[in-house]
């Protein structure tokens, strides 16, 4: 990718601006974190992980006719996409017991769940 000017990083990705007015250049990282940024860590593969599975989930959403920002993956990491006004919704899938949610349940992190637990934070 050619050096472009960043717009914003955060957890689990950088956007860039992009090629054309109204676009940007979304870059998923392999960076984790933990206990509200507390803990870091690289998971190798994250971020090419994280760029499959969200170009799938806006396909998706299109084929229904819910439009959204994605406009075409770009390479293994990034996407070309819409800059838009997000509305700030976090979602969290845990197999694991870790961050947060030990402490509000109680959990031992670490511990195994029973089955996945999706959690959704405004």
């Amino acid at each position: 990718m050619t050096r472009r000017r960043r717009v914003y990083e955060g957890k689990a990705k950088v956007l860039f601006e992009g090629p054309e007015s109204g676009t940007l250049v979304q870059y998923f990282k392999d960076d984790a974190t933990a206990f509200n940024g507390e803990k870091k860590a690289t998971v190798t593969g994250k971020g090419v992980l994280n760029n499959r599975i969200s170009e799938y989930l806006m396909v998706k959403l299109a084929e229904i006719g819910i439009h959204n920002h994605f406009i075409r993956r770009l390479n293994m990491r990034e996407q070309l996409i819409k800059e838009v006004e997000i509305i700030p919704v976090e979602v969290i899938v845990r197999n694991i017991a870790a961050g947060s949610i030990c402490k509000r349940l109680g959990i031992t992190e670490g511990t195994p769940l029973p089955r996945p637990i999706i959690e959704y934070c405004f």
